[in-house]
């Protein structure tokens, strides 16, 4: 049977409206009604724990245009691919406090870069104090663990100790953990964090950590859906949250691996529920370009119906409307 409301997740607040990852964009997905809010977590050089999509920020804020941090440009390796920009481990929080947000997709949500340079970047400890004033949840990510570890830096230890001195450690709060990386999820657990762990599966390729201590022969995310792969996770994640394209290539499909994990014991997320067209299944597109909005409730309708337990949403309000509404079949 079809969840009848899965919860609505704030992916980075409401970055539908505002720049993602900034108070107003937290405080609005809150005032929408979301379950909870989700936050992508990185670390400063000082080892404070950053809220921001990745590491490299030269997208999501003004550091490009800023001359006094121009010679820290640079190229790194990040999960098998090279990235150029500039990087918050480089950075000291207080240096990364100077900074202002912007909008990260300007061409489809030209709208929200009224609002850039506005913000300055939060914290993790920023967002657990929102989420808890309103008496929501947190759905927090941890970024590309194996490279911090690389480099010297353990961010599961730094997350799990910001939890417990948070207060969000020990279950009072509703709390969710979740990684493209197992073995991240594990050792947060391992620190004594009561929280679901549910593991971010991507459409294509293999996990970092994993493809780092196997190569070529670690398991591809794809595998991980199959029934010899979901009873290797049975037991060690309490979740799993995949990429909506496992969802939305028919009802029948959806409707099986939802089913597939619920029978071992496994909770279901799926991301990202955005409207615009450049991110609908095309069945689901219409006219007016990739900004427009296409037929978004379709789309959401097959995801809800499927089953799903938990959902990301870019506009929360919208998220509320379809997820928690009547059935639209």
């Amino acid at each position: 049977m079809p969840n009848a409301a899965p919860l609505v997740i704030g992916h980075r607040g409401a970055p539908g409206y505002r720049p993602e990852h900034t108070r107003s964009s937290y405080a609005l997905a809150l005032q929408m009604g979301v379950d909870a809010v989700e936050p992508d977590v990185v670390v400063s050089s000082d080892g404070v724990l950053v809220v921001r999509h990745e590491n490299e920020i030269s997208t999501t804020t003004d550091v490009a245009s800023r001359p006094e941090f121009a010679a820290r440009r640079t190229t790194k390796r990040i999960d098998g691919q090279n990235v150029t920009g500039w990087f918050t481990e480089d950075f000291t929080w207080a240096e990364l406090a100077t900074l202002c947000c912007r909008e990260r997709l300007p061409r489809l949500r030209p709208d929200n870069t009224v609002f850039d340079g506005r913000e300055p970047m939060l914290r993790l400890r920023d967002v657990l104090d929102l989420a808890a004033g309103a008496g929501r949840g947190v759905v927090l990510e941890i970024k590309h663990a194996t490279y911090f570890a690389a480099i010297g830096c353990d961010i599961a230890q730094l997350i799990a100790d910001e939890l417990h001195a948070a207060g969000w450690a020990d279950g009072i709060h509703p709390l969710v953990i979740e990684s493209f990386e197992s073995t991240a999820l594990g050792r947060v657990r391992a620190l004594g964090v009561v929280a679901p762990y549910v593991y971010l599966l991507e459409h294509r390729g293999r996990p970092a950590d994993l493809a780092a201590a196997q190569g070529g022969a670690a398991p591809t995310y794809a595998s991980m859906l199959t029934a010899a792969g979901l009873d290797a996770l049975a037991g060690a994640v309490d979740g799993i949250s995949v990429d909506k394209r496992y969802l939305t290539g028919s009802a029948h499909d959806a409707a099986a691996v939802v089913a597939g994990a619920h029978d071992r014991g496994l909770v279901v997320y799926t991301w990202t529920a955005r409207p615009e067209n450049a991110f609908l299944s095309r069945p689901f597109r219409t006219r007016g370009g990739d900004a427009a909005f296409g037929d978004y409730a379709g789309e959401w309708a097959r995801l809800r119906d499927a089953g799903i337990d938990g959902v990301f949403v870019d506009h929360p309000d919208l998220g509320v409307e379809v997820f928690r509404g009547p059935p639209l079949r």
